[in-house]
């Protein structure tokens, strides 16, 4: 029974993919006797058979070695095409948490959409997110992986833009698809240029090659640019970082997987590829700046923001930029560790916000407070999702940030500062959110915010018990070092910093400090609250350039290619009309006007040979 749990784990997509299928029929306009409710019901019962498989296939499989799945796709002309799956205790625990959460939010959604008649494109959407993400887990193969994260870019598209009937919707929506594209397109020349150098897209192979590959520096740096574009339009890092900000204008119960998990896949494809990468240094190198450059960004603008998901957005990315640390030195196993850790935490925190964002007149934190006493359940929620996202001991993410930090101990000193530093930020960012919304007296915009209905208070309770548990999870599957072994230098400093950047916010926001909190000087704080001016520099460069280049083409399509065609057909109008009036209906004359066309012409082709005879006979 074990062997067939495991050897059956590719279903796990499938049942996610019929559920989303399933939910199609009671879109409006199909089915409208029974409402859309049937639509989330049928999804939630085939995300939770996928769960348990995933559960029990997880203790089948744990300790034993990885097995790989083979399935014929397209033959043709030489070119063979297979999905390769990887069975594994890492693949199949990552299935674990995609379909936990993914249950988690869709029994949210199905109270926090109570009143919405979208249900059957919003659980089909999410039914068709859990597939892919399971898939891409699953899949050993890059080529399927690219086809899969192209999914992935239109079901976001489709997710985000849900209520199309809202202009920031629609935008959100557009620019997370547009940013995404740019990765994608040239991660597909990653991975056609990958294709030409190892001669295969399995990652089990290419690891192999990787260990023994002897290619030109500059062709596989330039292959490894390419495949780092594509998570980084993923993992929202930096120039490609604004789509994430935008995509929280869709549901928040999308969000709770956007921010968790889908955000993630990228980063998984990183992962993978790390052993190519570890071929250029300089592609190495790269990835760490972006991801310095993202994490130090990212968390100096989440301290500014006073949009409700606007603080969280940010934190993602931060996130998101300590694993690009991770896979550029070579520390795989804790940038798994730190996808796992973030992804619960991030749920949580995205799960209590949401409920505030439900039933609140606005998502301003400036104008919230005093929400403690009316939400005492969402603020426990919020509290222990920033506890297991910071470095506060024994939680999850701790452990990921101490393993991240003691790697770099030794060799990269500068880098353990930018972990420290961005720690301390990201305590300080949600220590100011939590107090600014529940901490304090109720203003007028938070005097009537009861805590939500069950349907999502229960999610987050189950969660909250997730993350707390989590250290316990991953220790009984010998995951955490021996606390006798640690670096205590390591710990401390991470345990100071969080202490130290949870102190100074709560001194500032729930003390007696004159509110708003305004820096020394105003430039420096515009500089963080409008993103590094990053949109700006967008539309003077990109933006301006491309619609230069636009009108530059208009006008060349207009004047010269448009011209040249009315030319040519003014002509042909002004000739016919001309030989309509000269023409008498005679044969003669017709036959006439040919033998003079045709002596024209040839005297035109031969002119070359008789015009050298003239001149002959002339010198």
């Amino acid at each position: 029974m074990d062997q067939y749990l495991v050897d059956t784990v590719w279903l796990i997509p499938v049942y996610a993919l019929i559920g989303g299928l399933l939910a199609i029929p009671w879109s409006p306009g199909i089915i409208r006797k029974t409402g859309p409710r049937p639509a989330g019901y049928v999804n939630v019962v085939m995300t939770f058979i996928s769960f348990f498989h995933a559960v029990f296939a997880f203790f089948a499989i744990w300790n034993h070695p990885a097995k790989e799945v083979f399935i014929p796709w397209l033959s043709t002309a030489g070119l063979n095409l297979t999905i390769n799956l990887e069975l594994s205790a890492v693949s199949i625990g990552a299935v674990i948490i995609i379909t936990g959460l993914n249950l988690l939010a869709q029994i949210y959604a199905i109270g926090y959409m109570e009143m919405d008649w979208g249900w059957g494109r919003f659980f089909s959407l999410l039914g068709l997110f859990e597939a892919g993400l399971c898939a891409l887990v699953l899949c050993n193969d890059l080529f399927s992986t690219y086809v899969i994260l192209e999914v992935l870019t239109l079901g976001t598209y489709l997710l985000v833009g849900l209520w199309f009937s809202q202009p920031l919707v629609v935008t959100g929506a557009r620019d997370a698809f547009l940013t995404k594209r740019v990765g994608d397109l040239f991660l597909l020349m990653g991975v056609l240029g990958l294709w030409t150098l190892s001669g295969t897209w399995n990652y089990t192979e290419l690891t192999a090659w990787a260990a023994t590959a002897n290619v030109d520096p500059t062709i596989i740096t330039l292959v490894c640019f390419g495949l780092i574009a594509g998570p980084m339009g993923k993992c929202a890092q930096f120039p490609l970082h604004l789509w994430l900000d935008e995509a929280m204008e869709g549901p928040v119960p999308s969000t709770i997987l956007r921010s968790s998990v889908v955000v993630a896949s990228g980063a998984w494809v990183l992962i993978k590829l790390q052993p190519v990468f570890s071929l250029s240094p300089v592609a190495s190198s790269a990835i760490v700046a972006i991801g310095a450059v993202t994490a130090i960004g990212g968390a100096l603008i989440a301290i500014a923001q006073i949009d409700i998901k606007r603080c969280l957005s940010y934190s993602v990315s931060v996130y998101m930029g300590l694993i690009f640390i991770a896979v550029g030195t070579q520390q795989d196993e804790t940038a798994l560790l730190l996808v796992l850790t973030h992804a619960v935490s991030a749920a949580l925190l995205v799960m209590s916000t949401g409920g505030i964002v439900w039933n609140s007149v606005t998502q301003d934190v400036t104008q919230l407070g005093g929400l403690w006493s009316r939400r005492p359940m969402s603020g426990i929620a919020f509290i222990v999702g920033t506890l297991g996202l910071i470095g506060f001991p024994p939680l999850g993410s701790f452990w990921a940030l101490f393993k991240l930090a003691d790697g770099l101990w030794e060799t990269h000193p500068t880098l353990v500062g930018i972990v420290i530093f961005v720690n301390a930020l990201t305590t300080f960012s949600l220590t100011r959110e939590f107090a600014l919304i529940f901490g304090g007296k109720p203003k007028q915009m938070s005097e009537r915010s009861p805590e939500a209905i069950w349907l999502m208070v229960l999610p987050m309770m189950v969660l909250s018990g997730f993350v707390l548990h989590l250290p316990l999870v991953l220790q009984s599957l010998s995951l955490l070092p021996d606390w006798a072994t640690l670096n205590k230098d390591v710990a401390l400093l991470l345990i100071w910093s969080s202490i130290f950047g949870c102190s100074i916010s709560s001194i500032i926001y729930l003390g007696n400090i004159p509110k708003p909190i305004r820096l020394p000087w105003q430039g420096l704080q515009n500089l963080f609250a409008y993103d590094f001016y990053t949109p700006q520099i967008y539309k003077v460069t990109i933006i301006f350039g491309v619609a230069q280049l636009s009108k530059f083409a208009d006008m060349l399509d207009r004047f010269v290619i448009d011209g040249i065609v009315n030319s040519v057909g003014l002509f042909s109008l002004l000739g016919g009309e001309g030989l309509k009036y000269s023409n008498n209906g005679q044969t003669q004359f017709y036959a006439l006007t040919v033998l003079l066309g045709v002596g024209f012409l040839g005297a035109w082709v031969t002119w070359p040979f008789w015009g050298i005879q003239f001149m002959n006979l002339i010198f």
